[in-house]
């Protein structure tokens, strides 16, 4: 299948600069909010000596999670040989780095001290995944730009597939590493689970091909470039697959701490008697955020219709926020057990499940950095060829006609 042409989207539209110009907005009033925060104290967020990670950290999390998941698409072109999938592996490269940027800008800012951070980058602490994962981030940037590179450049086209062989590994041994911060906390009951960790590598796949299916359907609308439904369908299909993994993982790592009598407080907590987490759990991250999208992309009323897979995408979006709300500030809400098998008091509130409800400067910082990471994107696309010229269906077929 010859190469499809690529061009860069047009920056010279009102709508193009409409855009920018309101995620610029939203970044600098997570940019405030983060100088707010750091300026009054943490005091005025909703985190306390419990909560130690906010709001921000599941935008965060979302956002570097994704940022792997949506690398998946060059993957399977130049990994796996699918070349439908080609013509995309620009627009996946440059959105993962996107992603990652916007999600690594609201860490750094929601540190309490960002100067800080020069620190944690010149002294380590090998025995920590979190001294790990300042390479694992910084390194899947690199990595993603000489695949990007092998892709621009036609004397480097013979690297491709290496390239991207070195970007899958890398890009899931990032998600077993972010997945791997919780599943070695073995002081918090929801944690501590092996299963962690493929668990999040299931999860990247499903929020980035979701954010990756959303934001080509609206940059082929802002561009004006034809989308033909084959792709969409071939994608959506993929993503229900995705969707699937992580609701089977969700079921296996929920019935193994079931099973395990020192869990069954925490499991009882936040899939029944935790208020909103349960909540969100069942009617969110389970039942708007996976069940509903399989209807959506695979009932065959709905399978061919383009608005019922941007509507099933969203809601992939949506389950994950619930799902990482849940894994983050459910499991600091739950108290530690610190002597297990005995009851202990004290006026440092042991035993008692904690308190959270997020502020308005925390969510700024959040939507600050999704904005920041949807800006950045925008100007990548106008100032290189990251988009199709046309992936209509004819297209493909003539693609696939000359390529026999």
């Amino acid at each position: 299948m010859p190469p499809f042409r690529h061009r860069a989207l047009d920056a010279n539209s009102a709508g193009y600069f409409a855009l920018l110009a309101g995620f610029a907005l939203f970044a600098l009033a997570g940019a405030g909010a983060a100088w707010y925060m750091e300026h009054e104290g943490h005091y005025v967020t909703g985190m306390n000596n419990q909560i130690v990670w906010g709001m921000p950290h599941v935008f965060a999390i979302f956002l570097i999670v994704a940022a792997s998941g949506a690398l998946n698409v060059a993957s399977i072109a130049s990994v796996f040989g699918k070349l439908e999938y080609k013509p995309l592996a620009r627009l996946s490269a440059i959105l993962a780095v996107a992603l990652l940027v916007g999600g690594l800008a609201i860490l750094v800012l929601d540190l309490g001290r960002p100067d800080r951070l020069i620190v944690a980058m010149t002294y380590y602490n090998f025995k920590s995944i979190f001294a790990w994962n300042i390479f694992l981030y910084i390194g899947f940037i690199f990595v993603a730009a000489a695949y990007l590179w092998t892709m621009f450049e036609r004397r480097m086209g013979r690297w491709n597939r290496g390239a991207g062989i070195a970007a899958l590994l890398w890009r899931l041994v990032l998600t077993t590493g972010t997945g791997s911060i919780f599943g070695f906390l073995v002081a918090r009951q929801a944690y501590d689970a092996a299963l962690m960790a493929p668990m999040f590598v299931a999860m990247s796949f499903s929020y980035g091909l979701a954010v990756f299916i959303l934001v080509l359907m609206a940059s082929s609308r802002l561009a004006r470039r034809p989308l033909g439904g084959m792709i969409v369908h071939k994608l959506k299909n993929l993503l229900g697959v995705f969707v699937a993994a992580v609701l089977y993982f969700v079921v296996a790592f929920n019935l193994t701490n079931l099973y395990a009598a020192e869990h069954r407080g925490v499991e009882d907590f936040l899939l029944a008697s935790g208020g909103v987490y349960p909540l969100l759990f069942w009617g969110v991250q389970v039942g708007a955020g996976g069940l509903l999208p399989l209807l959506l992309f695979y009932a065959p009323p709905l399978a061919r219709s383009r608005a019922a897979a941007a509507a099933g995408c969203a809601l992939v979006v949506a389950g994950a926020f619930a799902q990482l709300y849940v894994i983050i500030i459910g499991g600091q809400a739950y108290p530690l057990v610190l002597f297990p098998g005995m009851e202990e008091s004290s006026s440092f509130f042991d035993g008692v499940v904690a308190g959270y409800t997020p502020s308005l400067p925390e969510l700024a910082l959040g939507a600050g950095g999704v904005a920041l990471s949807l800006a950045l994107l925008m100007f990548a696309l106008a100032v290189l060829d990251f988009l199709p010229e046309d992936l209509s269906d004819s297209s493909f077929n003539t693609a696939a006609a000359a390529a026999r």
